[in-house]
């Protein structure tokens, strides 16, 4: 027995001594050759492709100067551990560099050389609600130029690498890319006008990021030519574009220039005067490129906007089938914009259709579900009920937005249009026009691409971002996709794809789309009894209307119970009846698609929250009573042999 316990306790003893060993040589080995898995899903701590491509064209050393105030308790507890995580994403990027990247650590501390740095960096402090002053940012230089994070944020943490990365980009380029902005809407912001007393506004969030990548040119919407040097045109909100400046966008895509074009048949965040109610207040306005979408066979309906039940704002009263909170389903994941941009939101926005022209192809890179139907403008800004009131689905997915491809044909074989010629006075002689302002092309060399996107209002800021007070400084998040989705087709035209595929990284949220779709099913099957019972109601109470007419008609109005027959009474209580009771079915079947909604969304959190603890829970069990029948086993096979 004894010599057994002594022989029981070496093993296990050595057994864990060996074990040490083991995982001390692993840790080191792995030390060594600094190898690391990522076992998250998206491999959210690993370096992109995209960020490695930028980082291995870099010619000379680029220079990091992270700024943490790192003692004390001055810095709240949270950011200690986000600061934590950007070092290690700082030292990703050494290692990614072969040497290229030099990480330099400073400490800010009062009155000391390093927050004088730190001032000099832009790099900006921060206030805790004591009173006191932390520093945590960075600032990224090569040669003489120099960018900076003033503020790194834990709410911008899924943005890191891209903010990072592009701070990269940008001092190492010779020259920043140029791109044209046409646009009916202040997105570079809007100076005071003493003329028409119009405020000065910011420029959008959209505006000033493109501002920090690319040099933004401004383009009127009467223009007669896009410069040669554009690379990338991007048109937003088109609204009273002339027809000269189509025509400038039609030579300037036969050209061989990259086209992104957002219009909008019902803009919310353009209102304008209702001229034709001067006392009916605001309405939104619309946007298209008439000529050149006739021209390559695409329509736009500017009456309707696109609602759709699978992927609505809010639920019950406030549920906004207009207001469209877009997930991966609705994306086309082949696209590298499009891949992981994770959610959009799309306020108010139309769909496209048509027959494109000869030698065009189409590509979608968002579309509704099947479960969507166009609807009237007159009802788009409905919510609850009567947002869903005689809602029959199409049943096909509407494109939202496309990319067309292929050899563009000129949408003016006429070529450049002509202003119409005032007439001539009396005594004069007519002028004749005057002559064209360059060679017209009919048809473009190359195939070329151009993308096309039916809304608008997702650029704004009041859909695409949220400004926060982080500790006295104003930081900008955004609240969805939509902001990468708009800049990274410009990065993918304008020929640095990289960016692209770092902003693709952006979406961490991960929205329940299975209870939405099973939502969604639910929903359809409600709204199909609910038009149907709707109708029978219409049907029912135009009756009992042509009844009490006829019988207001053959009476006189005042005496007409004294002329219906009996049989005729009867009909219009049964009518009325039916009426009734209809009412109280669609009643219940409202009643009954809120119930099973909610039902459906609690059972689906229970079993997202406490399924994987009742599954371990179940799985620790079946271990401990295997290992238990296994130790019962050895005890009663050993007996026989200690008694011999």
């Amino acid at each position: 027995m004894k010599k057994s316990n002594l022989d029981s306790l070496f093993y296990s003893a050595g057994g864990l001594v060996l074990l040490a060993i083991i995982l001390i040589a692993a840790n080191f080995l792995f030390s060594a050759f600094k190898a690391r898995v990522d076992l998250t899903q998206g491999s959210v701590y690993t370096l992109s492709p995209g960020t490695r491509a930028i980082l291995s064209k870099l010619e000379a050393p680029v220079k990091i100067r992270y700024y943490y105030t790192q003692s004390g308790n001055t810095v709240p507890v949270a950011l200690k551990t986000f600061a934590k995580r950007v070092e290690d994403l700082l030292a990703e990027y050494k290692a990614a560099s072969n040497g290229k990247v030099i990480i330099e650590k400073f400490n800010p501390e009062p009155d000391s050389d390093a927050e004088e740095s730190a001032a000099l960096d832009n790099v900006e402090g921060q206030q805790t609600n004591t009173g006191e002053k932390f520093y945590l940012g960075l600032a990224v230089s090569f040669l003489d130029k120099k960018e900076a994070i003033p503020v790194l944020s834990a709410d911008r943490e899924q943005l890191l690498e891209y903010d990072l990365t592009s701070k990269i980009s940008q001092v190492t380029q010779a020259k920043k890319p140029v791109i044209g902005l046409m646009a009916g809407l202040p997105v570079l912001g809007r100076p005071l006008n003493p003329m028409t007393k119009q405020q000065p506004t910011e420029p959008w969030v959209l505006g000033s990021e493109l501002k920090r990548t690319f040099d933004v040119k401004k383009i009127e919407l009467d223009v007669k030519k896009i410069d040669d040097d554009i690379k990338v045109l991007l048109v937003i909100h088109p609204k009273n574009i002339t027809e000269e400046a189509e025509y400038a966008i039609d030579q300037f895509v036969l050209r061989g220039g990259k086209l992104i074009a957002f219009v909008d048949p019902y803009a919310y965040f353009d209102q304008q005067p209702d001229m034709q109610n001067p006392f009916g207040g605001n309405q939104a306005g619309g946007s298209a490129l008439y000529n050149l979408f006739k021209g390559w066979g695409v329509e736009m309906d500017g009456g309707k906007v696109i609602a759709d039940m699978t992927f609505p704002s809010g639920s019950g009263p406030r549920l906004l089938p207009t207001l469209l909170m877009l997930t991966n389903d609705a994306f086309n994941m082949d696209d590298i914009v499009m891949s992981q941009v994770g959610t959009m939101l799309v306020p108010f926005g139309g769909t496209f259709k048509g027959k494109l022209a000869d030698g065009l192809k189409q590509s979608v890179l968002i579309h509704s579900s099947k479960n969507a139907m166009p609807v009237d403008l007159i009802i788009a800004t409905l919510s609850g009920e009567p947002s869903t009131r005689g809602f029959a689905p199409t049943g096909k997915e509407e494109p939202i937005a496309i990319r067309l491809s292929g050899k563009f044909k000129s949408a003016f074989p006429n070529g450049e249009p002509q202003l119409p010629q005032p007439p001539a006075k009396k005594g004069e002689e007519l002028k004749p026009p005057p002559p064209p302002s360059g060679k017209h092309m009919r048809e473009a060399a190359a195939e070329n691409s151009v993308v096309l996107v039916a809304d608008v209002d997702m650029l704004t800021d009041g859909a695409a971002v949220e400004t926060q007070d982080v500790f006295g400084q104003k930081v900008v998040v955004p609240r969805n996709g939509n902001l990468a989705f708009a800049q990274g087709l410009v990065e993918q035209l304008a020929g640095d794809q990289n960016l692209a595929t770092l902003r693709s990284r952006a979406a961490f949220s991960k929205p329940l789309t299975v209870l939405r779709k099973m939502e969604a099913q639910a929903q359809q099957a409600y709204l199909g009894k609910i038009k149907g019972l709707e109708d029978g109601l219409n049907q029912t109470t135009e009756k009992l209307q042509a009844l009490q007419k006829g019988r207001a008609g053959a009476a006189g109005g005042a005496t007409a119970a004294t002329v219906l027959t009996p049989e005729q009474q009867v009909e219009i209580e049964n009518f009325r009846k039916k009426a009734n009771e209809t009412r109280k079915e669609l009643k219940e079947l409202r009643k009954n698609l809120r119930v099973d909604s909610d039902r459906l969304e609690l059972w689906t959190k229970v079993v997202n929250i406490g399924a994987i603890p009742l599954l371990v829970a179940i799985l620790g069990l079946m271990l401990a009573l295997a290992k238990r029948r296994k130790l019962r086993t050895a005890v009663a096979s050993a007996t026989p042999a200690r008694a011999a």
